[in-house]
């Protein structure tokens, strides 16, 4: 597998990575016009869950955006790539490389580093500094994003059913 997009709140269910996500080393966090942040980590799914435990604590700009922009945010979409696929190839497949060409395709939110010209945070969503609408524990937010995947999940079993 080389790519996967998933909604956040979907995301959120999943507490062990899959499988055939473990070769995944390249991730995204965007919504359906913007991508907010790109980065790179060897288990990119680890990755990921590390910027939104840290986004409480103020220690990930992505995360803490996420939490801010709660529970519209649930929305977002999270994609996670290889390095390795043929898209890369212009890249020599490389980690690093491949990131670069990521930034430089989609100019993120918050990637400041060779990005010259991030894209302004849209305006309909706070900015990270904001303070969190609702104080709530990581549970919670589990406990909301699982309510709206079984709603969406009813609503498309119930569109088959018409």
């Amino acid at each position: 597998m080389n790519h996967i997009a998933i909604p956040l709140k979907r995301f959120l269910l999943i507490e062990q990575c899959p499988a055939d996500w473990k070769g995944l080393d390249l991730y995204l966090f965007r919504d359906q016009d913007v991508v907010f942040y790109v980065g790179q980590s060897h288990l990119a799914f680890a990755r990921v869950w590390e910027h939104l435990l840290s986004g409480f604590k103020g220690h990930s700009i992505v995360g803490r955006f996420i939490w801010c922009n709660w529970p519209q945010s649930m929305n977002f979409t999270i994609e996670l790539l290889s390095s390795h696929a043929e898209q890369f190839n212009a890249a020599g497949n490389d980690l690093n490389a491949s990131e670069r060409l990521l930034i430089q395709q989609f100019t993120p939110c918050f990637n400041i580093s060779q990005n010259s010209q991030p894209t302004p945070v849209p305006p309909h969503y706070l900015p990270p500094n904001a303070p969190f609408r609702r104080r709530r524990s990581l549970n919670m937010l589990l406990h909301e994003a699982e309510r709206a995947v079984k709603a969406e999940d009813t609503k498309l079993w119930m569109d088959t059913l018409e």
